[in-house]
Parts: structure tokens; sequence; C-alpha cells
């Protein structure tokens, strides 16, 4: 007679407990060993920590983006009479579409944020870090790198690619700060939800009358270029190019700023690879890539699902919340060989750091571009670059990877 073992107790833990936040691989990778897909009574979502088991879920049109609903039951009620517009403008970010409308959108920007488009912006953003580090970071002298160049670096090169007027980069930056409270699940009470909801509007607002002017008179920037492009008013309306403005908008600094922190951070802590990548330049794009992998902007997105479905032996309930936990797919031992190990020279494995399939990153390129131009700058002209610290804080978020900051010696 055969004796059923029943499972290994398994003992879980809140993810934004701010100790685990701060280092939640160890936590991750017990939990992908112990059981790839599990449902969390904690977190009331299914966490998916597995590679396999995420890419099936990156490719089952099972689960779906739509998400917008569980952001809205999240406002506070004194605040609803302020979402109605908010979230009609979510409603149209595509990462929040499943097929055929995400297709649709997606396709009114893939020409634009091709490799080959956007290489034309490398000389404007070398010029621009070098003399945003001339005035803010003197050899010698200690500062903030999250501050000093990867917030506001990637902020400035978006900012000149969409079109934005410099005079109005504060306010249009101020209002993404705050919608990112909203998405990413960091505003609190009601006031924050509604200074949060109305910066969406603010921000909607702007750039539709960003549309209107390059409308009228076209320059050499995004909004242009798409107008130009003749799919705006006929497969997508003016309404939805707006809406998917303001998450472009969204992702184009958050994203990149996490991912300029995290390689640096990672080559500061490791001297040898510092050195290594100092001593062969052409190591910065895999630096960025292994961070991307290891430690990179994003630890999940969430999913749901939108009919019943079989996930690694488990039935997975239509309506059921589902974390697709990239940070620990990206460790997986039966995927990446010594997978802890943050290797300059790794080949044959894809990471999942910009997502996968229909719903990879729009914006790689341009992420990869601006945090491999910054790294190398500070590895080539700060050769006595430190950390100034043991000791970091990070940003207490179920989705984001992000320092809060990052104290240095130029």
């Amino acid at each position: 007679m055969t004796t059923l073992t029943a499972p290994a107790r398994f003992d879980e833990r809140y993810l934004l407990d701010p100790q685990l936040n701060a280092d939640p691989y160890p936590y991750l990778n017990a939990l992908r060993d112990h059981s790839p897909v599990h449902w969390s009574p904690m977190h009331r979502a299914w966490l998916v920590t597995g590679y396999d088991q995420v890419m099936q879920c990156l490719r089952d049109p099972a689960v779906s983006a739509d998400r917008v609903r569980p952001l809205m039951d999240a406002v506070p009620q004194g605040a609803r009479d302020d979402a109605e517009r908010a979230f009609g403008i979510l409603s149209r970010w595509m990462v929040f579409n499943d097929a055929p409308d995400h297709r649709r959108l997606r396709q009114v920007f893939q020409e634009q944020f091709a490799a080959r488009a956007i290489a034309r912006y490398r000389t404007f953003t070398e010029r621009a870090t070098g003399a945003m580090l001339t005035r803010k970071a003197a050899p010698g002298r200690g500062g903030d790198l999250w501050t000093d160049i990867a917030k506001p670096l990637p902020a400035l090169v978006f900012s000149r690619w969409l079109g934005v007027n410099a005079a109005h980069g504060p306010s249009f930056w101020y209002w993404n700060a705050k919608v990112a409270d909203l998405v990413l699940g960091t505003a609190q009470d009601e006031a924050e939800y509604r200074t949060s909801l109305q910066s969406l509007c603010s921000l909607e607002d702007y750039l539709g009358d960003l549309v209107a002017e390059r409308t009228a008179d076209p320059k050499d920037d995004l909004i242009s270029s798409v107008l130009a492009g003749g799919r705006i008013g006929d497969t997508v309306s003016v309404e939805e190019f707006t809406g998917m403005l303001t998450q472009m908008a969204f992702a184009g600094g958050e994203t990149t700023s996490n991912l300029i922190a995290n390689t640096v951070l990672a080559l500061l802590r490791d001297p040898a690879l510092m050195a290594e990548v100092r001593n062969d330049p052409a190591l910065v794009g895999p630096a960025v890539e292994e961070t991307l992998r290891l430690d990179g902007p994003s630890k999940m997105s969430i999913r749901s699902a939108a009919r019943d479905f079989e996930l690694d032996g488990r039935t997975v309930r239509a309506g059921d919340r589902i974390f697709l936990v990239t940070a620990a797919a990206n460790r997986d031992p039966g995927r990446f060989p010594d997978p802890d190990r943050y290797d300059l020279h790794r080949e044959g494995s894809t990471h999942l750091g910009f997502g996968f399939g229909a719903h990879f990153c729009i914006g790689a390129a341009l992420a990869r571009l601006v945090a491999g131009v910054v790294v190398s700058v500070l590895v080539r002209d700060y050769p006595a670059l430190t950390l100034d610290t043991p000791h970091l804080g990070w940003q207490n978020s179920l989705l984001n990877r992000s320092l809060t900051a990052l104290p240095v010696r130029y």
C-alpha cells in the first residue's frame, strides 16, 4: 500500500512587509521551490513564481490584463466622485487591454518604439547625461545618485522625445509621480487618492492640448510622428491616443530610473564586477540585462482569469487574481544556471524583465538605451565612484523594485 505524503508546510509572508520588501529574493526562491503555482489566502491571489508557469500565463488568452476594476475598487468611497473620468483614462491604456484591442492600440506606436528609431536619441542622451552629472556630481563630492541622475535623466529624455515644453516639465512630472501612486498602489488615504485621480485628469488635459497643437503644427517628436502615420482618427480615436500617451508618460521615466539605479548598485556592491565593466565597456549592455533578470525594476505584474483554466495541475477559476512574479521566475534554476549569481557573460536564456509576447514592454529599447548610456558615463568618468552607505531604503511596492535613495561618493 502506497502512503501519500502531505505537502510540506510553507509559512506564507505578506509581500509588503518592509523587511521582505527590502530583500524579497530568498523568500521568493523558497516559495517557487515549494510550489511554483501557489494560492495565497493572505493576498487572495495565485502567486506564480516558476519560469515555465509564468510563460504559460503570458501566452494564455485565459489570463487577462484587464485589471482596471480592482484599482477602482481600492479607491476610498469619499474619492469616488473623482474616479469615473480617471478610470476611463486607465481603461484606454494598452497594458490594461487584451486582444484584439491591445494589438490595435499598440500598433499605433510600434514603429516609433523600434530600436532603430530610438537609436537617434543616443547622442542627445549622452550629452544630457554629461551635462547633468557636471552640474550635480563633482568628483569627490557626496550625493544621491537617485535624485542626481537616475530619476531626472530618463524624464528629461522622454520629455524631449514626447515634445513637452521644458517650462512645463515640473508640472508634467509631478502629475506623473501622482499617477504612479495610483497605479502602483502606494496611495493610502482619501486625500492621496484624490490627488492621484486629479493628476491623471490633468495629465490627459495637457497631452490632449499637445495633440491638438501637433495636429495643427507638427514637430520632430513622438506625437507628431504617430499623427503622421495616419492611424489616429482611423483605427484609433484621438481620445484613445491621448489616453495611451498618459500611459507612455507614466512609464517613460519610472522603469528606466529603477533600471539605472539597480544596475549601478549591483556594480558598486561588487568591485570585481565594476572593474570588469571598466576594463571592457562593451559589458555595460550585459550588465543592464543581468540587472533586468536578477534585480529588475519590476517584481511582478497582476492579471486575472478571464475563464477557468489549468495551471501546473491547479484549477484557476474565472475572476481569480494572478500575480506573475517575474522576480522569482527570473531566478528559476530550471531555466538559469547558478541563478542567484550576477553573471556578465550569461547566455542562452530569455529573462522576463520586460515581460514577454504581446505585452512585452514597448519601451524596452528606449529604457536599454538610456540606462546603458548613463551607466557607461558613470563607469568611464567616475573611477572613484563608491557606495556611501550600507543601508538602503526601498519603496514599499508589490510591483516596483525601486530605491528611495542611492547615496554615493563621486
